[in-house]
């Protein structure tokens, strides 16, 4: 047909020629053949036979071989070209744990000495020759460590899917029953090769000190130093510091250029993670931590006590080893007449979760002004009458634009001791987990009910608000 023509509507085909449809090209033509049907119907069974031997650079595979440990099923993998390692892991356990790769490929060339000349590629299909880099990776994983302590490490690799997938394809059928797959063998002679070198390392599933994933594709090795935990509690005896870093309001933590913060990008340049964390963090040598409280007082709200506990989060420490009663000495040392901690002891990152979650009652002293105080014994009287009830809070102003708003139910568990002096209250109270206590006194324009404020009748005042125990264990 001439380029400039239409095309002609569909042809029936007949079976014997249907395989020209797929024929790469040189191979179907349109020009009439002269030679016999017969032998055309001859000469195509032979180029185009459905049998399983495939002849590839002159040499015969059978791809019906059976699979190792079997003889033939040897030689057809070795024929296959892989490499000496992956001989080794699916050449079937038993032979695999007692004989190495290259004594099975010299086994097999005994038994056939044409066999060396047989095999397809130097580049072994299984691995593409990954384990030869073994020694590699174990090197660039030392270098990237060097300086960090550790006694624990978990492997992992990543490898291209259609190794993956050409891997999984040879290895069923031709592998040994239960031979082991490419990416856990891999990680295993990785594993070897480090105990042959003699360093005190544990390969461990869970809680690894770091943890390292290796790219096949490109050699690339990503070492994550994993955090340390210490638990502890704190006293903030400062009514002027945050439980955590404060990004300065004005350039919201940039730092670069702040005349707000002079450069430092918080608000406040103390917090209680930064006076605890500071000093762990260069003990450690670590490049980071994170703060995770039972709660958080208010800036302005001093924890006595025992204290309120904490997991302080250590990230990438380079030291992992260090004298906990010399930490808190450092501590104590750095946050001194602001927050002290009387002990530390190292932990899981579980304990983090147990001290966000718990819900323990509080004992808080709270001492507010009144406005128009009346006699002191029906102050007194009104104000102890509170204890046991449950408070209904809506969610306060001051903390609208971070909280959801919603109303909360609190139990006022008792009152213990109520004085009056002069203008002022002082109310000491025990309440369950999330009360918000000021409110509780001055009603936040009613949206606390019942309240100090409505039980005596008079506009309250909060002076100061001190947290005299977290009831945790």
């Amino acid at each position: 047909m001439a380029l400039d023509e239409p095309e002609a509507g569909p042809v029936e085909i007949d079976e014997e020629d249907e395989w020209q449809l797929y024929a790469s090209a040189g191979y179907a033509t349109i020009e009439p053949s002269f030679e016999d049907e017969s032998d055309e119907e001859e000469n195509t069974e032979e180029a185009w036979f459905d049998g399983d031997d495939f002849d590839v650079e002159a040499n015969s595979l059978n791809w019906d071989a059976p699979p190792c440990p079997a003889p033939l099923g040897i030689a057809h993998v070795i024929k296959l070209g892989v490499c000496d390692h992956c001989l080794s892991r699916i050449a079937g356990t038993r032979i695999s744990e007692t004989t190495s790769g290259s004594e099975i490929r010299s086994q097999a060339y005994e038994r056939d000495p044409e066999l060396s000349s047989k095999a397809l590629q130097d580049l072994c299909p299984l691995c593409e020759n990954l384990f030869e880099d073994v020694g590699n990776i174990t090197d660039r994983v030392f270098e990237s460590l060097h300086g960090t302590q550790f006694s624990t490490m978990q492997f992992g690799i990543h490898l291209p899917k259609d190794l993956m997938q050409e891997e999984d394809r040879i290895r069923t059928k031709f592998g040994a029953p239960g031979s082991n797959p490419l990416k856990g063998s891999i990680v295993e002679a990785i594993h070897d090769n480090i105990r042959e070198q003699g360093r005190n390392v544990d390969f461990v599933k869970e809680r690894p000190d770091v943890m390292v994933l290796v790219d096949g594709l490109t050699l690339r090795v990503d070492v994550d130093v994993r955090p340390v935990f210490l638990y502890g509690r704190y006293r903030k005896l400062s009514r002027e510091i945050p439980q955590t870093r404060w990004p300065c309001r004005a350039c919201r933590g940039r730092a670069e250029g702040c005349e707000a913060c002079e450069g430092s990008g918080l608000q406040y340049i103390d917090s209680v993670q930064d006076l605890i964390g500071e000093p762990v963090k260069e003990a450690l040598q670590a490049d980071d931590t994170s703060f995770h409280g039972m709660g958080r007082e208010d800036i302005d709200v001093r924890c006595l006590g025992s204290g309120r506990p904490f997991v302080l989060e250590v990230k990438k420490p380079r030291k992992r080893i260090h004298s906990v009663p010399e930490l808190v000495k450092l501590v104590n040392n750095n946050a001194e007449t602001k927050v002290e901690v009387d002990s530390l002891e190292w932990c899981a990152k579980s304990r983090v979760n147990e001290v966000k979650q718990s819900r323990s009652e509080k004992s808080y002293t709270i001492r507010f002004r009144v406005e128009q105080l009346g006699a002191e014994e029906e102050v007194i009287e009104a104000i102890q009458g509170l204890s046991g009830q449950i408070i209904e809070q809506e969610t306060p102003k001051r903390v609208s634009h971070r909280r959801a708003a919603k109303v909360r139910k609190r139990k006022l568990v008792s009152i213990d001791d109520v004085r009056v002096e002069g203008d002022e209250v002082q109310v000491t109270m025990r309440c369950e987990a999330g009360t918000y206590v000021k409110e509780l006194v001055h009603s936040d324009e009613g949206r606390t009910n019942p309240s100090i404020q409505e039980a005596i009748g008079s506009d309250c005042e909060v002076i100061w608000l001190d947290v005299e125990e977290i009831h945790a264990e």
